[in-house]
């Protein structure tokens, strides 16, 4: 049983590393083709803004390749150097997903009201988890209720990552859909914008699937030990 989780594992890493190179010359590609309006990342980000209504957030240029982001405590939608200003396909899709977010946050979209609520608590998880995981490991035979807490605690960041899933997946929508009704990307090149959030969804994919994975095996090491 070992053999087959530690199979999985590796399986997983390689996916990722998989998805990860594919998004990666995606976007280097996608970053070549310039949309036909000329506007940059900031440009689509601030009418995207506009036509929905949202006057109180504002976007900003951050250090970092693919480190774009909405901050909601903020209101500031924070876009890489090479996304804020670049006139391209990539940085449109890019800039219109994470304006979705502050649509999302604007009309209260459910799903990130609920992971928005899960961050403090995530937070303070990531910062003990692993090692309240690995001293429960070391004493499962004697002290097994800590490695059960390990899971416990684990288990809250898988579920964030599957909360994730659909919020992604809404930005991304809103933002297809408003790029195509603008004309900002058009009928011979929104199928690329489409294909660059498609291959970042799968990121957060693997990341949820790759968690679960992962839980079920501090799951199995905590049952296995209860047997013995």
């Amino acid at each position: 049983m070992t053999v087959n989780i530690w199979i999985i594992f590796i399986a997983f890493m390689i996916l990722s590393w998989i998805v990860s190179s594919v998004l990666k010359s995606k976007f280097r590609k996608y970053s070549k083709i310039p949309v036909e309006s000329g506007m940059t990342g900031r440009d689509i980000a601030e009418r995207m803004l506009q036509d929905n209504g949202i006057f109180d957030v504002r976007v900003q240029s951050v250090k970092g390749s693919l480190t774009d982001h909405y901050n909601p405590e903020t209101k500031t939608i924070n876009l890489s150097q090479d996304v804020y200003n670049s006139r391209s396909i990539a940085a449109a899709a890019v800039a219109a997903h994470e304006t979705g977010h502050a649509v999302q946050h604007a009309t209260a979209y459910a799903w990130l009201g609920f992971r928005s609520k899960l961050v403090p608590v995530v937070s303070f998880s990531s910062r003990w988890v692993q090692w309240v995981l690995l001293a429960g490991i070391l004493l499962v035979n004697t002290f097994p209720t800590l490695l059960l807490a390990g899971i416990v605690l684990f288990s809250l960041t898988t579920l964030f990552s599957f909360i994730t899933l659909p919020v992604e997946i809404n930005a991304s929508q809103r933002a297809l859909a408003w790029l195509s009704t603008t004309g900002i990307t058009s009928y011979q090149n929104h199928d690329k914008a489409q294909d660059a959030l498609k291959w970042a969804a799968y990121t957060y994919v693997v990341a949820a699937l790759g968690s679960l994975a992962t839980l079920l095996y501090y799951v199995m090491i905590f049952m296995g030990a209860r047997d013995d």
